[in-house]
């Protein structure tokens, strides 16, 4: 058996450290719709506040419009169901959701998992997978996951955001350049050598009127900062189109107009429909072949994997998201409340159209610049896009594709932020440059799922590796040179310091495997281990067997909470007489002197004082 020298009321601290634990580990459910906007209200919500959230979201409205078409046409679906799920998904996540000022609606960081999905499952299987993906972060919302995301390392957020831009760019050469090119290929590589293939298709009115667009979009702010870049570089655009195809013949560009058409509830007609989203069955809209989706358990297991990526991508964007909203307001937001909103909009959207929605960065760097005070912007921002869509829809459909195939590269280059990744490169470790270019390139020529898997391990696996390099551990004899303590004949101290857990473990533990003749004591001073995992009770056993076989006794000095409740559970296997728990490093002295003077005193340990083990 262990003696145990008591430090406080055992149970009681180890039920309260129990459910410390699994508050942190996210298994406390609960349930906080509305966060962000009762905090808003508590605080005092004046009709100065309300003209300010009017003003940004309809500004903020304005900026999403073309935008949520051309990330819709960018994933392979009809352009009106990107403005379906901002209008919904939009507004139903600001009213639930934890972040003040966040905005969110399709974005491109969803891009390069939607548009594989869609081209496969049609926009009916795309639909589907995107209401599962929000019942998975509803959940994650409910089990209180929100904080576990900060732990995602920054090479992988930075390594696979730059791959994404860079998919979605090379997605837009098509439409910029007017290729004629069939089908849609599945694969980055693919893509590449269908544009190489088929440049011989350029059309240079679509690339005039894609370089009029980029140019108006680069260098707009030099104009005026009262009207969106977006806004006025995609009306120019659309209006040099109307006025050459007059006076040019035989000038013309596609259109969302031209390329596209709708049919809704027994009507039908060119490009967009000017009707809201209108309640429909998800299973009900297309498949690969055009005709309506059957829902069945097979078709939800085999989506299964596509909903858990859309999941996670949403998960950690719109966590991203809201951490950049508060660098901007000095807010906090709730992750967990934020979780289960983005969740309820997922699940929802898809029933009136939608496909799947996050918090859009840009755009909630828009609605704080433009003043927004609380979620009512957001609300706002669906409802002038409702507007815009049953009121504008003929003008909308004169947009023409190579300009909003402008407006995504301008979001795709903003998305790789290369001042940013440069700086990354230049000035991060070795190995957190390694995680990150192989996070980028995993995106890009294999998928997201890949590139965040591989990165985590990897990343995890550096972590580890950093970790039992900080970790220390010294031998003492004859004095403890910390302290200016004499040390009895026959006793020890081995001090580690540092967690003790996978990876550290079997470093703290090496020097007690050489231990020289003569100990009778070894004290394993314990005080600077804050937690210890599985991996580390298993090689303290395994040192202590060692120690028992040797007749050697072992005392632990200040064990803290978490490795004393961890020893408390596993009994050491019980069989352990010669092992003494400590609450302090002066009890345990005063044992290992009375265990010392039980027998005589034995020769001198070999090893020297402060011995360090590597």
């Amino acid at each position: 058996m262990i003696a145990y020298v008591p430090i406080r009321s055992g149970r009681e601290s180890r039920l309260t450290m129990a459910r410390q634990t699994n508050s942190a580990l996210g298994f406390d459910i609960t349930f906080r719709p509305c966060v962000a906007l009762q905090g808003a209200m508590r605080r005092g919500y004046r009709a100065a506040d309300l003209r300010s959230d009017i003003l940004a979201g309809m500004a903020v409205g304005t900026i999403a419009v073309p935008l949520s078409i051309a990330l819709a046409i960018a994933a392979g679906v009809p352009p009106q169901h990107g403005l379906y799920t901002a209008i919904v998904a939009g507004g139903l996540i600001a009213l639930l959701g934890g972040s003040r000022v966040q905005v969110s609606g399709p974005t491109a960081a969803f891009v390069v998992i939607l548009a594989p999905i869609s081209a496969k499952y049609g926009t009916g299987g795309l639909m589907i997978a995107t209401a599962m993906a929000g019942v998975i972060l509803m959940v994650m919302g409910l089990l209180r996951f929100g904080r576990l995301i900060q732990f995602i390392p920054h090479p992988v957020t930075t390594g696979f955001t730059a791959g994404i831009a860079v998919v979605i760019g090379t997605l837009q050469i098509k439409d910029f350049l007017g290729l004629d090119i069939p089908g849609r290929p599945e694969h980055y590589m693919d893509h590449l050598r269908a544009i190489g293939a088929h440049l011989s298709t350029i059309r240079w009115p679509d690339l005039g009127i894609g370089m009029l667009t980029l140019l108006v979009l680069i260098f707009w702010k030099r104009v005026t900062h009262k009207v969106p870049a977006p806004l006025a570089a995609l009306t120019i655009g659309t209006i040099a189109a109307w006025i050459m195809s007059r006076m040019i013949e035989g000038f013309s560009v596609p259109t969302i107009g031209s390329t596209f058409t709708w049919r809704e509830h027994g009507q039908t007609g060119p490009g967009m429909p000017p009707i809201p989203p209108l309640f429909t069955l998800p299973w009900h809209q297309p498949g690969p072949d055009g005709q309506p989706i059957a829902l069945s358990w097979d078709l939800i297991h085999t989506l299964a994997p596509a909903s858990f990526t859309i999941a996670m991508l949403g998960a950690i964007a719109s966590l991203l998201s809201a951490v950049v909203a508060d660098g901007l307001t000095g807010d906090e937001h709730d992750p967990d409340a934020e979780l289960f909103a983005q969740g309820a909009g997922n699940l929802v959207a898809p029933f009136f159209g939608g496909i799947a929605a996050t918090g859009a960065i840009a755009r909630t760097t828009a609605n704080v610049r433009y003043g927004a005070r609380s979620p009512i912007a957001a609300i706002v921002h669906a409802l002038t896009l409702l507007a815009c869509m049953v009121l504008l829809a003929p003008l909308l459909n004169r947009l023409p594709l190579a300009s909003l195939a402008a407006l995504l590269l301008i979001v795709s280059w903003n998305m790789a932020d290369l001042k940013h990744f440069k700086y990354a490169l230049r000035v991060a470790p070795l190995s957190d440059r390694v995680v990150l270019l192989i996070c980028l390139l995993l995106t890009v020529f294999v998928n997201m799922v890949a590139a965040v898997s591989v990165g985590i391990v990897l990343a995890a696996l550096l972590f580890m590796r950093r970790m039992a390099e900080v970790a220390d551990a010294r031998l003492f004899s004859e004095r403890h040179d910390a302290m200016n303590i004499a040390l009895p004949p026959g006793v020890i101290v081995y001090e580690i310091g540092g967690p003790l857990f996978f990876g550290a473990a079997q470093k703290a533990m090496a020097a007690l495997r050489s231990l020289g003749n003569g100990v009778r004591v070894v004290i394993l001073d314990m005080r600077e281990v804050p937690v210890m995992d599985a991996t580390g009770l298993v090689n303290l056993e395994s040192a202590l067997d060692r120690l028992q076989a040797m007749n050697i006794r072992v005392v632990l000095a200040g064990v803290q909470s978490q490795p004393l409740h961890l020893l408390a559970k596993s009994h050491l296997r019980r069989d352990r007489a010669m092992v003494t728990v400590c609450g302090t490093f002066d009890a345990a002295m005063d044992v290992a002197r009375w265990h010392a003077a039980e027998e005589p005193a034995a020769p001198s340990v070999t090893s020297s004082p402060a011995q360090t083990a590597h």
